[in-house]
Parts: C-alpha cells; structure tokens; sequence
C-alpha cells in the first residue's frame, strides 16, 4: 500500500459485550452467519475456531446476549460437574473447549439435547484437528457445524481502532490509524493494548494523537 493510501474502515456494527460493537467483516462474515441462523442451526452445537485474538469470545458474547445462554468455563465442567455448571439454561457457551475434560463435555452435550438446547464452541483449531478419544464425543463434534473466523485484515483493524478511541472521546486523525494497522500486529488484542497505551499517553504527555506521538507509543514499548 502506498504511502498516505486512505484504508476502507466501513463495516456493519453490532451489539456486543458492553458498550462494544462486533464488526463484520470478509473474516468472519461466516461465523457471524451462523450466529445470525440461531435457533435454526441444523444441530445442537456450533464451533466457532480461530487464532488467539480473533474475536471469537467477543462473537459468542453476541450469542450469549441472544440465547441468554450460560457461559461455562472448561475447568468448571470438571469442578462443577456440567449440571451444576449449566444450571437451568437450556443454552451454553464454552469458550476454550478444548480444554474442558472429554467426559464432562460430552455429558454437557447430552443435557441440552435432552432440554433441547444448543451449544457454542470456541476453539484455536477446527474439531477434526482436536485430539478427541471417546468416539461419541469425537462423532457429536464432527457431526456439528463449524466456522472459521482468520485473522483480522487491516482495514477491520482500522475500523476496530477507531471505535476504540471513538469509546474514549479521542479524536483519532486517518494518517495516525493508517501508520498504525501497517505496523501492528493484526489482532483484536493487539489494537485495545496499543489505543490503550496512546490514551495514556497523550494524557501524560498533554499531546494530541499525531503520528510522531504513535511512533514514540510503539518504539517505546517494543511494538514495532
């Protein structure tokens, strides 16, 4: 991209956690349609898989909101026992599954499908790649749907930034957001902790957000 190119920052919003908004984008318009199709999923579970940083927890935050779903911890299955764990809802989101025990997931499925509920996955890799060893298990998550969410483009994370410090009350100029998707890494995480950083240090510095200033942010905290 050449110097001073102006970045395509315009995507759909959506509630999400707080007073976030989930963007859509080419990245995870799948996921995102799959979401959208509940409770006309053609099972009782869904797997959303992706990088660290992609946005999946923030996506299955958007279903919990809709399916008032229990959000269950992977070590709570084991601690609690899964009935305990899910209570009454008839919806739950298990974010990290792969490290909640085979046996204890595998009861979690068994409830919902008796109430007639449905399940979320998050995971780093598709179910086919998840070292399953009960067979009933490993047939429940190959049977259900999965969807990818990659990696965030730079535009997504452009977008991303700007309503980060949109929630701020800082007036972000278009060359500081374009120095800074070219030279973050592309993560969700990545761009809280470096808006973050940029308050903070306009603040201290009694300095409005300029490049210089984001190029000071980044050498002085290692980023670039």
């Amino acid at each position: 991209m050449t110097a001073g190119a102006q970045l395509p920052f315009l995507f759909d919003h959506r509630p999400a956690m707080g007073q976030e908004d989930f963007l859509v984008a080419p990245c995870n318009e799948d996921a995102v349609a799959w979401i959208d199709a509940w409770p006309a999923w053609p099972g009782s579970a869904l797997c959303i898989y992706g990088p660290p940083g992609c946005g999946k927890t923030h996506l299955a935050n958007v279903w919990r909101a809709r399916s008032h779903a229990a959000i269950v911890p992977p070590g709570a299955l084991a601690e609690k026992g899964p009935a305990d764990a899910l209570g009454r809802a008839a919806a739950c989101v298990v974010d990290g599954a792969t490290a909640a025990g085979e046996t204890a997931l595998l009861h979690l499925f068994n409830i919902l499908v008796e109430r007639r509920g449905h399940l979320l996955l998050t995971a780093e890799q598709a179910p086919a790649r998840w070292d399953i060893r009960l067979d009933d298990l490993r047939s429940r998550l190959l049977a259900a749907p999965s969807a990818a969410i990659g990696a965030p483009d730079e535009g997504l994370i452009g977008a991303v930034m700007i309503k980060l410090f949109a929630d701020r009350q800082m007036n972000v100029p278009q060359d500081v957001v374009t120095y800074l998707v070219m030279r973050i890494e592309r993560s969700f995480d990545c761009a809280r902790r470096v808006v973050d950083l940029l308050d903070r240090a306009a603040l201290s510095a009694h300095r409005s957000l300029s490049v210089p200033l984001a190029r000071d942010v980044l050498k002085n905290n290692n980023i670039l």
